[in-house]
């Protein structure tokens, strides 16, 4: 995690914010070891493919699991831009909500904006690296930082001082 300004910048599996960090969390009778991990899996029971959801839960490494989802079979692209945001938000919503420290890392954060700064990523993160004088200008963003978005979202709802 880098902050610059009112960014909090944020990359790679040892970052608490990155969906391949690992940590425990339940949901619906299944325990993830990861959002990855989350997200494959539901991507693969999203279009009906067992064996992959199998698959994705048969390992803990984010690398095969987002393998396994890169094949998931029955893969219709506009469902899953429909649904991927949703999908991505329960999972880190659980994460946060189910680890304390990390939920504390989360608040600790506020206000600033959460920002992806993967340079390989343009979907979720924002195509560039967090050392990139660019990554505190959003105009200058190659991407569209989904996951900080979703993140952000998932802080304001974990945030009692937000709940009447």
């Amino acid at each position: 995690m880098h902050r610059i300004g009112n960014y909090t910048a944020f990359f790679g599996a040892g970052d608490e914010f990155s969906n391949w960090h690992r940590c425990e969390f339940s949901y619906r009778g299944f325990t993830f070891t990861s959002v990855e991990q989350f997200l494959m899996f539901s991507k693969a029971k999203l279009f009906a493919d067992e064996r992959s959801a199998d698959a994705v839960m048969a390992t803990n490494d984010p690398a095969q699991q987002k393998a396994i989802g890169r094949k998931v079979t029955g893969f219709e692209e506009s469902l899953w831009h429909r649904k991927r945001e949703s999908i991505v938000y329960v999972g880190c919503r659980e994460k946060f909500a189910q680890n304390r420290a990390l939920r504390s890392v989360l608040f600790a954060s506020n206000p600033t904006v959460l920002v992806e700064a993967s340079p390989w990523d343009r979907i979720w993160g924002v195509g560039l690296d967090a050392r990139n004088p660019d990554i505190a200008d959003p105009a200058k963003w190659r991407g569209q930082n989904l996951l900080g978005k979703t993140l952000m979202r998932v802080r304001d709802a974990l945030d009692p001082r937000h709940h009447f």
